[in-house]
């Protein structure tokens, strides 16, 4: 089991809407994004964002590289004691979901003390991959419908010089608010949320090109849906525990099929070597959100159910939900590890 998944599940949203709203705070969640041309602005930049919580009485987290984090408590000096760290909350050792989890947590400490508001200066580390540049992208997005309404002020710093343009698009088009040479304004690409997401589950892995190693349509039964892609998996996958979790999520994404959907229900599996691409299909029209799954669907009491898609999310590294006139499709993607290779968001 994903160990994600057990350090997370208590700490899980209450319903399906977004995070905790305070009475004293300002309900509004600012979410802007800082392009900077260099380190050393992101730095200055990180700091007065947080100096500037403090003296609000905010609760002041980092969630930013090691190396950010050593340079941004350099330049606060003794006021560095005040401000609070965790990468999760910009996806290390994290997916979506527990990064979710994380802010919700802090919000519920953070209305109980000072001005009532979270404060968080994160720095997306996009590294070389663009599977990971969309996930951030969907996480961004999704952030925005998610936390809407709860006081949090949140400030994502974008090197201009170092990151493609692909991932200063995000910037744009997923923070209303921009920084840009010390100016504030309003973001003219920003897009809504939904949007952005749909435009995500269009998105294809090579390796869906190639012929599938598992295809089942019509399938008769959940029993023995899971039971071929549990087959299908342990021939292509091969870590153990990375195989246990991927068949878990993708089980559970089965059982919403057949439960919540509508006959007939299809799957598709495919792999390469590197990644493994899931897709479940069934014949329903009338759900689709993008949405679902970032938190679970019933809140803490993970006995209610509601957890199928919220374990797919913590478990693979991409999952969609795309809609067309014939039903809807649950798109899942991970990138496969050796035995013995850490798992987890990067």
């Amino acid at each position: 089991m994903d160990p994600v998944v057990e350090a997370s599940a208590r700490q899980a949203e209450q319903g399906s809407g977004t995070l905790a709203r305070s009475s004293r705070a300002s309900s509004a969640f600012v979410h802007g994004a800082a392009l900077v041309h260099s380190p050393g602005e992101a730095v200055g930049i990180a700091a007065a964002y947080l100096d500037e919580g403090l003296r609000a009485g905010d609760l002041s987290v980092l969630a930013c590289a090691p190396e950010t984090v050593e340079a941004v408590r350099g330049v606060l000096g003794l006021r560095a004691r005040e401000v609070e760290d965790d990468a999760r909350i910009c996806l290390v050792g994290a997916r979506a979901p527990d990064a979710m989890a994380v802010i919700r947590e802090r919000v519920e400490v953070a209305v109980t003390r000072g001005s009532g508001r979270l404060r968080i200066l994160a720095e997306p580390l996009f590294g070389s991959d663009p599977r990971r540049w969309r996930e951030i992208r969907r996480y961004e997005a999704a952030a925005n419908a998610l936390v809407d309404g709860a006081p949090v002020s949140c400030l994502c710093v974008y090197d201009r010089e170092r990151l493609p343009a692909e991932v200063l698009d995000t910037a744009r088009h997923t923070h209303p608010e921009l920084w840009m040479g010390g100016v504030r304004v309003g973001s003219p690409g920003y897009r809504e949320p939904l949007g952005v997401l749909r435009d995500l589950g269009t998105v294809r892995e090579p390796v869906e090109d190639g012929q599938p190693v598992f295809a089942v349509d019509a399938a008769p039964a959940l029993a023995g849906l899971r039971g071929g892609l549990r087959r299908a998996l342990e021939a292509v996958v091969p870590d153990a525990d990375q195989r246990a979790d991927l068949h878990l999520g993708v089980s559970e994404v089965a059982a919403n099929a057949f439960r919540h959907g509508r006959r007939p229900i299809s799957a598709r599996l495919w792999a390469d070597g590197s990644t493994v691409v899931c897709t479940v299909s069934d014949s329903g029209t009338t759900f689709g959100d993008p949405l679902a799954g970032f938190l679970p669907a019933h809140g803490d009491d993970l006995s209610a159910g509601g957890m199928g898609l919220w374990l797919a999310r913590k478990l693979w590294d991409d999952v969609d939900l795309v809609t067309a006139p014939s039903g809807l499709t649950v798109r899942l993607v991970a990138g496969l590890l050796r035995p013995g290779e850490a798992r987890g968001a990067a």
